[in-house]
């Protein structure tokens, strides 16, 4: 059933994320990758929302974990289109872009992460 899960969850998850990337590409025409962005930052608030909100409570809430932290959140982040698009940002000559993507997203992403755990 663990399996089935992370399954649902990183499916649904993929879509969020789909959609969040087409509908910010459309209001927003910039070559910063704006959508993936919004999707990683939202899915660090996610998690640590998550896992302090059933940390204490994993026996009785066992399917949060496969379903929302593992699956949707894996789902909704993106490492490898991260990647990809500050690598097509730096092959297209946005350098700047491509170095202020890296910093801006793990700082943030990591700065979150912290900043909310610190006051669970």
């Amino acid at each position: 059933m663990v399996y089935l899960y992370i399954f649902i969850g990183g499916g649904l998850g993929s879509l969020v994320r789909y959609i969040i990337t087409r509908f910010s590409n459309q209001m927003i025409s910039i070559e910063f990758p704006l959508g993936t962005f919004i999707s990683n930052m939202l899915a660090c608030l996610l998690l640590v929302v998550l896992v302090a909100s059933f940390s204490s409570k994993q026996a009785e809430y066992e399917w949060v974990q496969p379903l929302l932290i593992i699956g949707f959140c894996g789902g909704f982040s993106t490492f490898s289109t991260f990647s990809n698009e500050t690598f097509n940002l730096f092959e297209s000559g946005h350098s700047a872009l491509a170095i202020l993507n890296i910093l801006i997203s793990v700082s943030v992403g990591i700065g979150l992460i912290f900043f909310l755990r610190s006051r669970a």
